[in-house]
């Protein structure tokens, strides 16, 4: 089927000039929209001229806090590339776990290669990764997209056996029966420098211990003693080790493990962030478009993922398999309480809106997602998503019972031509509901990396280096 076939058009003239039209009304404090038909499906395609503004009329907003002499100003970058191999789908396990098309809109992923609504923390931690340094986490938000008006698009089409490749190697793990440790380096406090190399060991040996249990159990879930006793014993060696090495007394009882429910998918969504409804997954056309999600997908120019950390004081590690949302994918919905001003433009970075920038030229459209970073210490997930870890307080300082872990920032910058920016011709994929509305933006993060990599982190974090892999 040809993309504009049973799709109402508004002439790029008429866009054109009722976004210039809007520009001028919003500057004078006037708010209007130019959908027309039934108000819950106008502007599914189209998008409102009202959404976009110059950054150049925008006043700086942005105010970080002061530093005070405990701060962690390191950071720790992760190279994970552009989503050069095409990994996309409409899925969300964290929010709607199993759920295929939940999210009714198609994500952009990087990190883990086997992501999509069937993935499970065994399935997460089997598969490859696009990470130089071998982290598996899964970085993933809607894509971007440039819809010119009655122009075919020559977009990079979804791959189906890719996508097939995915589910099948989710489905395998699905009844594999896995051992569940507590996580150690979200233990620890700050290492000492001449206690990094043994900590190191010591971390990795951890995961492969539990790796080697994982591999007994699956082959014979009746030895379920035999494996556990011996696992617990090699663990309390480790920690006791790492106690020794650290000064640090570590919690004897995390040493012991159990046998994780093999059908469990995750918490699934408490109406609040919200994904889409149980429904099958649509099959893509030719150019990937999902649920009125249309348009040439944007690959980003590029993707930046760098770990930050607090201004008051040292940060701890994440624990392994922690789900951390950003943004609000149904603020239209639920109101504004989680929505975030993600947008600007290269060289505008001291200003963040929550409308489509139009930049000047040699200024590229960016996103700037900085996800919350105050853990409450012990869930690696809740039932909205958010209560297990919530953004610090105005002065930096994280909320009594929450202790402070790196913040990711995740900074994607486009290279979309001026004049489709000016014609309002780009837009963020979103629920229909939503009709692009760039309030929208969101962002998902679920931590996959080893207990090793972290720590590396968390000590260039805490050192104050700038560390890239």
């Amino acid at each position: 089927m040809a993309r504009n076939e049973g799709r109402h058009r508004v002439p790029r003239r008429t866009k054109i000039a009722t976004l210039a039209l809007g520009m001028a009304l919003a500057a004078a404090g006037v708010t209007f929209a130019t959908t027309a038909g039934d108000p819950g499906q106008a502007g599914a395609d189209e998008v409102d001229p009202a959404f976009f503004v110059d950054i150049t009329t925008v006043a700086p907003n942005v105010t970080e806090v002061r530093p005070n002499r405990r701060a962690s100003t390191g950071t720790f970058t992760v190279d994970c590339g552009r989503n050069e191999n095409g990994h996309f789908n409409p899925d969300n396990f964290i929010a709607q776990p199993g759920v295929r098309n939940g999210a009714q809109h198609l994500h952009d992923y990087v990190g883990n290669l086997s992501t999509n609504a069937d993935s499970t923390n065994e399935s997460l931690l089997r598969a490859g990764t696009t990470c130089r340094n071998g982290d598996k986490s899964t970085y993933f938000w809607p894509v971007l997209r440039i819809d010119r008006e009655d122009e075919e698009e020559a977009n990079e089409p979804e791959d189906a056996a890719g996508l097939a490749a995915q589910r099948a190697a989710a489905e395998e793990t699905e009844d594999v029966t896995q051992v569940e440790c507590p996580d150690v380096a979200s233990q620890l406090e700050e290492v000492p420098d001449a206690a990094m190399e043994a900590v190191d060991a010591e971390l990795e040996a951890l995961d492969q211990q539990e790796a080697t249990a994982d591999e007994q159990i699956a082959a014979d879930p009746t030895q379920e003693a035999a494996v556990l006793e011996p696992l617990r014993q090699q663990r309390s060696a480790s920690m006791e080790r790492i106690s020794q090495a650290t000064g640090q007394q570590l919690d004897q009882a995390q040493a012991g493990c159990a046998i994780e429910d093999a059908q469990r998918r995750g918490i699934p969504d408490g109406d609040e962030n919200g994904e889409g409804d149980d429904a099958e997954e649509p099959p893509a056309d030719d150019n990937s478009e999902i649920g009125g999600n249309d348009g040439e997908i944007q690959r980003p120019e590029s993707v930046n993922l760098t770990f930050r950390g607090s201004p008051v004081g040292p940060v701890r590690a994440m624990p392994k398999f922690l789900r951390v949302l950003y943004g609000d994918a149904k603020q239209g919905t639920n109101g504004p309480k989680n929505a975030r001003a993600s947008w600007t433009c290269t060289g505008f970075e001291d200003r963040l809106i929550d409308q489509y920038p139009i930049c000047p030229e040699g200024s590229k459209v960016e996103r700037i997602h900085d996800f919350p970073s105050c853990w409450d210490g012990r869930n690696i997930d809740s039932a909205n998503h958010r209560d297990h870890i919530v953004f610090p307080e105005a002065d930096g300082r994280c909320q009594r019972g929450f202790r402070a872990v790196p913040q990711l920032r995740v900074t994607l910058v486009y290279d979309v031509p001026r004049d489709v920016q000016v014609a309002g011709q780009y837009k963020v994929d979103s629920f229909p509901e939503e009709s692009h509305n760039p309030k929208s933006d969101h962002d998902d993060f679920a931590n996959v990396m080893s207990q090793r990599i972290m720590n590396r982190l968390v000590w260039c974090v805490n050192r104050d280096r700038t560390c890239s892999e």
